[in-house]
């Protein structure tokens, strides 16, 4: 498209022009005055003011947010390219604690709103038609009108937050981030990051695979007990707050409010799941035949089937990933070069970077920007089809308020995870080669166990682990949870190794997020039901699949999901997102009998 892609960091300038002491206490005084100014109007909230006034406030408000994404945003970008900067993390620090003041300041109108008499509220409520953000904004804001607390209480919580859990979390990433694994390769004792590390799970020599993983936990054994007390005090932290205080019914349900998802949808969610896990028994062990083995293990599920190593160049799996979204749809091929045009891709590994990839949506009118360690697998080339599906997403819901552009969380991973099977889809159709094909198909399969299974089991350890921690346990205790949660994910087919006991230290979601990981699980089978239609019925299938991404936030997820067919509720329906991997498997099976 006229255009080199070369491994590059980004460009954050569009958010501030640097980050001097200059720059950024004019900000912060700007912030300062408009804060000021709002809570200058806190007389005026009455239940029986003008609608019009309630608009103009809202309005005020979104203004003094946008203000602060803008800060928080430069922020959070600079520090995870760079978690060792001291300059990166005094900016962050000083950004942090500015806007958990701000919020402190701001919390009247969220406590004032969520505190009127229902008939109060709905005759405020702005028209739909002229105001459908601000509208939804409103409603939304009282659903968890019965777990908030009184003004002082909520302001109290916001410090303990900045200065206790948020600064201990933040301890957790500069932790992890710095950690250095070494590896033989080729006689060479090799230093590296995680990123660096974990391509070579990937590889098609097994004792490299048992090599990478033994390497990365036992550098992870190392730092165990103090990565084992900062998620014990995180959960007994989230419980003392959300349940003891706020009366949520359970700690998922805290994280189930914010995805505006029942609790009901997601039990059913994670009990499939877990009927399921046999879909991948089965095709682990068949896995095991192909690679010669008489038994997979953990090191194994990722290996690739053919015996090359085969390397992308980071041009040209940009290109294949933009020419993918072209013949879907032009336009999501134009929302996805934006990321490149303006520069909001940092995808070259380093040291001291963010581990993993990202993508982040600051402001409506801003391109997103896009994290990722490319190291030139081909897997690599699925995760920028995944991040740059996220950008898309937020390009397609840009036309709304930054108060409702950002889909929740089960949503969010429609179009990166849509995206991928695009990318896999177009190979499969290019490639003649039948071994090939199925190394095509096994890879999709693979990534559909991460993505499913292994996120619904994270999600089913963290209520044990909640549970067991709040009675007491110790971290030799979570291990032994942790290792009878892979067994019964794994069941007979894939054999486990001692050092697997440290993984959930390793995962930065369970600390980041709680319970954040069924979203990945809710995604993907979401995904696999519109993808099946999409091969159905083609063309006719993109306008109604555009529509449900350009919502954004701006309706529940259920009405969404409702218009497009699908009852969440309903145990069928995430069973048949299995169905469509076990007819993967038979395909699978079938390529390998050679009919």
């Amino acid at each position: 498209m006229g255009l080199t892609y070369t491994l590059t960091g980004w460009d954050l300038s569009s958010l501030l022009p640097d980050a001097t002491e200059e720059t950024l206490a004019a900000r912060l005084a700007a912030l300062d005055a408009a804060v000021a100014a709002f809570e200058g109007q806190r007389g005026a909230l009455r239940a029986d003011m003008a609608p019009a006034t309630l608009v103009d406030l809202v309005r005020e408000y979104e203004g003094i947010m946008a203000q602060a994404y803008r800060l928080y945003g430069y922020a959070s970008l600079w520090f995870s390219t760079d978690t060792q900067s001291a300059a990166a993390l005094t900016f962050m620090n000083r950004v942090q604690q500015a806007l958990t003041v701000m919020q402190n300041r701001l919390l009247f109108f969220d406590l004032w709103w969520k505190g009127l008499e229902d008939d109060a509220a709905a005759r405020l409520l702005p028209s739909a038609e002229l105001h459908p953000d601000y509208r939804f904004f409103l409603e939304d804001m009282r659903r968890t009108r019965r777990f908030t607390l009184d003004e002082k209480s909520e302001q109290l919580i916001n410090l303990k937050d900045a200065d206790g859990m948020s600064a201990l979390i933040t301890i957790y990433a500069m932790l992890t981030n710095r950690l250095e694994y070494t590896l033989t390769i080729d006689g060479e004792a090799r230093t590296m990051t995680r990123d660096e590390l974990m391509a070579h799970v990937y590889a098609p020599d097994p004792d490299l695979r048992a090599a990478a993983y033994q390497e990365m936990y036992r550098v992870y054994a190392k730092e165990a007990n103090i990565l084992a007390q900062i998620y014990s005090n995180r959960v007994r932290d989230w419980s003392n707050e959300q349940v003891t205080l706020r009366g949520y019914d359970s700690p998922i349900s805290v994280r189930n409010t914010a995805n505006d998802v029942p609790d009901a949808a997601v039990a059913t969610l994670l009990d499939v799941c877990r009927r399921n896990a046999t879909v991948f028994h089965r095709y682990f062990a068949l896995k095991a035949q192909w690679l010669g083995m008489d038994k997979l293990r953990r090191y194994d599920i990722y290996a690739p089937l053919a015996a090359s190593d085969r390397k992308v160049d980071y041009g040209n799996a940009v290109e294949m990933v933009l020419d993918t979204f072209e013949h879907f749809d032009p336009g999501v091929a134009r929302h996805a070069l934006r990321v490149f045009t303006d520069n909001h891709i940092d995808s070259a590994p380093r040291k001291g970077k963010r581990g993993g990839a990202f993508c982040s949506t600051v402001l409506p009118e801003l391109t997103p920007w896009v994290l990722m360690n490319f190291s030139g697998k081909v897997r690599d080339v699925a995760t920028l089809a995944h991040e740059l599906g996220h950008a898309i997403h937020s390009m397609l819901a840009e036309h709304h308020s930054l108060l409702t552009q950002h889909a929740s969380l089960p949503l969010a991973e429609t179009a990166s995870v849509f995206s991928e099977m695009l990318l896999t889809d177009r190979l499969m159709a290019e490639e003649p080669d039948p071994l090939v094909r199925r190394e095509l198909l096994a890879g999709a399969v693979d990534d559909m166990y991460a993505t499913v299974l292994r996120q619904a089991f994270f999600v089913l350890f963290e209520q044990e682990a909640h549970a067991a921690i709040l009675a007491g346990a110790s971290p030799e205790q979570l291990e032994e949870l942790y290792m009878a949660n892979l067994r019964e994910q794994f069941g007979d087919a894939v054999a486990i190794g001692e050092e697997f006991r440290y993984e959930w230290v390793s995962i930065p979601h369970i600390y980041n997020t709680p319970f954040y990981c069924y979203a990945y699980s809710f995604g993907q089978l979401l995904v696999l039901a519109l993808y099946r239609r999409y091969q159905q019925e083609g063309d006719a299938f993109k306008p109604g699949y555009l529509r449900l991404l350009a919502y954004g936030g701006s309706a529940h997820p259920e009405e969404i999901l409702r218009e497009a067919g699908v009852d969440i509720t309903d145990p069928a329906f995430w069973q048949g997102g299995f169905d469509v991997i076990r007819e993967m498997i038979d395909q699978l099976e079938r390529l390998e009998i050679g009919e």
